[in-house]
């Protein structure tokens, strides 16, 4: 499965049980406050040592806590399972570019081109400080840690540029740490990878 189709799940998934409990929380507190006000309950009512209601507020969240986590583990187990064949390309982050590294050697600064309708892996190094390579497009949002490689995998789609940053503040000009995402057509690639530089 496509993995940014599990991590807007993931994220639409909590954000409406959120919202649901946003509201179903104020209506409850409105209604109790109008309710069980002092002018009409001038006695409170004691509700301690009632077991079901304990029961209910603690057997309730924890499912729906539990939920969340089981939805959001899909989500992030799908970006780390790439699927055989994807093309990997090796990304190494420096102050202040990006540096992509293909199959054939070839390497490209700033510029990440991919075939469209393709699984791409990428693998993710620092050269000096923490960053992170963030494509938002993609939901891809990954840190670059120096001698400690990791991996993310997405699928293109139609062919279009997209935006690449660091999303991790890496020095005085994080700011410009930026690159694009190129996908264009199979042949395109091809042509593309096998030209001198870049």
């Amino acid at each position: 499965m496509d993995p940014v189709v599990g991590i807007d799940q993931a994220f639409w998934y909590i954000f409406i049980i959120s919202a649901v409990l946003l509201a179903g929380i104020t209506l409850a507190m409105i209604f109790f406050v109008i309710r069980y006000r002092r002018s009409r309950n001038p006695q409170p009512a004691d509700i301690r040592g009632n077991w079901k209601l304990e029961l209910v507020w603690t057997v309730v969240p924890t499912l729906i806590a539990l939920s969340m986590f089981v939805v959001g583990w899909k989500s992030y187990t799908g970006l780390r399972s790439a699927p055989a064949g994807a093309i990997q390309i090796q990304v190494l982050a420096q102050m202040f570019t990006w540096i992509f590294v293909y199959n054939n050697d070839k390497e490209s600064e700033s510029l990440l081109v991919v075939p469209a309708h393709t699984p791409i892996k990428l693998n993710i190094e620092s050269l000096d400080v923490i960053h992170n390579f963030h494509l938002p497009a993609f939901r891809v949002k990954v840190d670059a840690v120096k001698h400690y490689p990791t991996y993310v995998w997405f699928m293109t789609k139609e062919p279009g540029e997209f935006d690449i940053m660091c999303a991790e503040y890496c020095g005085i000009d994080h700011s410009k740490m930026l690159a694009k995402l190129k996908v264009v057509s199979q042949k395109d690639y091809e042509t593309w990878l096998e030209q001198k530089g870049e």
